[in-house]
């Protein structure tokens, strides 16, 4: 079915790189780039296999700097396999890639139903004749260890040969970003090859400073008649089986390929060789592999489909399928994050940002213990995030803006604009606000699933240290009466100075201020509900003095937020920046989304005007809903009604040049509630952010998973308005003419399969038959209780 698979026609090397990445194939263990097996790294072409938390850390000099950088590694290649042809009595000809002039025609699908990269080419050799060339690809999702690929090769009228070589190969660097290639990409050493008869072949090495070690076993089969020759070479840095299979005109030639990969990560496993080459021996043939696997994936499909009419629903699915490849319930095991590029390039170098902010309140719904494996990697980096608070002076929790394998702040200190080609500090480590969205996660996830065992221990404990650091953080100003926090830098990231200044930082970004506050406030919520014991245990844990609790309530109630011209101020001075000739801008340039590099290329900065590359104040309307943001502002003594509110967007809307993918999931979402009618332009980029690449050339580098996992919940919560509290759920949905029609499941408290769907004027909630009690629905003018087993059809009002 149309709705179910992702097609590409053709054979595009312009556009190579971009189908590579949104054709990975993953199980949230590993995954591997959708590169043509037959074809080599290179200018066009960039193969990948990523394992989630495999980081390694290497030296390099730029800009006359030694600079560290840390990068989730691309691990050997177990993709190749290429082939050539002879006709009878003939010599053989060429090795057939498709960058040669022998492609005739070539076809690709990305079956998302069963999680299948599908395959089709012809070509045509010039002595021998026409080959036709069926592939399947997956990458188990019910082992997370395996992979598989089975090739179908028939010769369209005439009769030969044809040589196979299937190889595992550890001659590979990071090359997916071409800004980094002034760094050190070599991360992998001690590479071994072996053979084990009759076709297993593998491939052993470790990462050069992490030391993992890394083993890959391949087994190669030829299905019915054996091959007439075959042979295993393991060489230096790569381990290649060689068949020789006699091939008759409309006869098929079946090759399967099956490959383990395993790590010194992985749990139960002391000798990742042993069990690599032991698994890929006793694995089953590849039809049994195809049946577990789409098993696995319609178990998956189950839990979190979601139904949209139309191209809509078709990326929304693409979306939810890359999710879902990235972060599956084998993640639960892993202690890894969020990476914002998924495990499909190397972008920001596979690092863990905020983006967990956009990715966890749809998991929440879903995969609640995948979920709690994500917050518990934040919760295992406590200690470090609070020596880099104790670094600076600071009590708590600091947690680092880009994190990797162990916590420290792995934040670039240069970054490369590609418009100048120069080396410029990099100050986004000063977004501070990452412990907020740890935080607030924490909060949202004990509210979702009501586990209590993980909100009164761990989520505690990162709750009241992140709180203790914004306390800490806020200086009170006599002058003005209120707490400050200094030298931030905010979501915009544009600004990361004063015009002029000589340090970086900026005073009393709204977005920190507010969402600090709200970060002390739920904190001294949790500690008043916690059980005495609980309670007793954490204030020995955290050695947490109860005469710090005053002060956290007057800081919660009195943080500084600044307002110029009747809006909320981005910054303390953000009214004071100049005004930019955005016309004039966009008359010059194609695209003014990355306006700072733009800005530093022409010798001027950002910092001087009154510009944004995304959301930040507006990422308020976008963590709470409108009745607890104005609760919030008044907790703070500061007035915000309508009228500001609607005034504050207008002015950030004009002034935003959406440099990244999140924005307009955030501008979609609060217009969706205050100017329907302008929503559907910032939700349809948010839809077509990667699959039309719109940030030119990033998506090649690894899909934008935050922005995905974003699509999907402003269908799931922001149209919906859906919100768990307790046992019950909220529910404030909002007409959206552009998706006026949609549906899913979700799981809340012990109901699995909670079906919604809205379609003209309804609501339909069906609750899944079981022995939980009946499940409380609360709407803005009325609550109902749907018992297990029944369905409740709800007309809304008109608006």
């Amino acid at each position: 079915m149309p709705e179910w698979t992702w097609e590409y026609e053709g054979y595009d090397p312009a556009a190579e790189r971009l189908r590579e990445s949104l054709c990975t194939l993953g199980n949230g263990c590993f995954a591997t780039r959708g590169a043509f097996p037959e074809c080599r790294t290179g200018l066009v072409h960039c193969p990948g296999t990523y394992r989630a938390g495999c980081y390694n850390r290497l030296e390099s000099t730029v800009a006359g700097r030694r600079v560290v950088n840390e990068d989730m590694v691309n691990l050997p290649n177990w993709l190749p396999l290429r082939f050539r042809v002879r006709a009878r009595g003939g010599t053989w000809g060429p090795w057939l890639t498709p960058d040669s002039a022998a492609l005739l025609d070539h076809r690709q699908v990305l079956d998302l139903r069963r999680g299948l990269l599908v395959r089709t080419s012809r070509y045509r050799d010039r002595t021998a004749g026409v080959l036709g060339v069926e592939q399947i690809r997956l990458v188990h999702m019910a082992d997370p260890h395996l992979a598989a690929l089975r090739t179908v090769l028939t010769a369209e009228n005439w009769s030969g040969d044809v040589e196979v070589q299937s190889a595992l190969d550890g001659d590979v660097t990071n090359t997916n970003v071409h800004r980094y290639r002034t760094l050190d990409r070599h991360h992998l050493a001690g590479v071994r090859t072996g053979a084990r008869e009759p076709g297993t072949t593998w491939l052993s090495c470790r990462t050069s400073t992490s030391h993992i070690g890394i083993a890959l076993a391949a087994r190669t089969v030829v299905v019915g008649p054996p091959p007439s020759w075959s042979q295993l070479r393991p060489g230096r840095r790569h381990a290649v089986h060689r068949l020789v299979i006699a091939i008759v005109a409309g006869r098929p030639v079946e090759v399967e390929k099956t490959v383990v990969l395993h790590t010194s990560r992985d749990a139960a496993i002391g000798d990742p060789l042993g069990a690599a080459v032991d698994r890929v021996t006793t694995a089953p043939d590849f039809a049994a592999l195809l049946d577990s696997h789409t098993a696995a994936w319609r178990r998956m499909w189950r839990r979190a489909d979601i139904r949209v009419p139309g191209r809509a629903g078709r990326v929304l699915r693409l979306h939810l399928f890359h999710v879902l490849q990235t972060l599956s319930p084998h993640t639960a095991d892993l202690d890894v994050g969020v990476p914002a590029r998924g495990l499909h390039g190397e972008a920001y170098r596979g690092h863990v940002f905020w983006d967990e902010l956009f990715v966890l309140p749809y998991l929440n719904l879903h995969f609640p213990d995948v979920s709690r494996a994500l917050l518990t990697y934040r919760h295992r980096r406590l200690d470090r995030a609070c020596r880099s608070a104790a670094a600076i002076g600071r009590a708590g929790a600091m947690y680092p803006w880009q994190s990797g394998s162990d916590g420290r702040e792995e934040t670039q200190e240069l970054h490369l604009n590609p418009h100048s080609g120069r080396w410029l500090p990099d100050n986004s480590r000063l977004q501070h606000h990452v412990g907020s969205a740890v935080a607030y996660n924490v909060w949202q996830y004990g509210e979702a699933t009501g586990d209590t065992g993980f909100l009164y221990t761990k989520g505690a404990e990162m709750l009241v240290q992140i709180a203790r650091f914004w306390t800490d953080s806020a200086v009170f100003d006599p002058a003005r009466g209120r707490y400050r926090i200094r030298g931030v830098v905010g979501p915009d990231e544009y600004h990361d100075a004063y015009p002029g200044a000589d340090r970086p930082g900026l005073d009393d970004n709204a977005y920190t201020n507010v969402t600090a506050a709200w970060v002390i406030a739920r904190a001294l919520d949790l500690l008043r509900r916690l059980p005495a014991g609980h309670r007793r245990e954490l204030f020995e844990r955290v050695r947490l003095d109860g005469e710090e609790l005053p002060k956290w309530e007057e800081v919660s109630r009195r943080l500084y937020v600044p307002f110029h011209q009747g809006v909320v101020s981005q910054f303390e001075g953000y009214g004071d920046l100049a005004e930019l000739d955005w016309d004039a801008y966009r008359a010059r340039y194609d695209s003014i989304r990355r306006l700072d590099r733009i800005l530093e290329a022409e010798g001027d900065t950002v910092n001087r005007y009154k510009a944004s590359k995304q959301a930040d104040v507006l990422m308020l309307g976008y963590l709470f809903p409108p009745t607890e943001l104005r609760s919030l502002f008044h907790r703070l003594g500061h007035h915000l009604d309508e009228e500001i509110w609607n005034r504050t967007v207008d002015y950030y809307l004009r002034r935003t040049s959406h440099g990244s993918t999140l924005s307009e999931v955030v501008h979609g979402w609060v217009l969706a509630r205050v100017r329907r009618a302008e929503a559907w332009q910032y939700v349809h980029e948010a839809l077509e952010a990667d699959i039309a690449d719109i940030q030119g050339g990033t998506t090649g580098e690894g899909v934008h998973l935050g922005a995905m996992a974003g699509t999907l919940d402003l269908v799931q919560r922001g149209l919906t308005g859906l919100a768990p509290h307790g046992d019950a759920l909220s529910l404030d949905p909002v007409p959206l003419p552009a998706l006026s029609e949609y549906g899913f499941s979700l799981s809340h408290r012990g109901h699995w399969g909670i079906g919604l769907r809205l379609h003209t004027g309804r609501l339909e909630l069906a609750v899944p038959d079981s022995e939980e009690s009946p499940l409380r629905v609360v709407l803005a003018d009325r609550a109902v209780t749907v018992a297990p087993g029944e369905t409740c059809v709800l007309r809304l009002p008109a608006n």
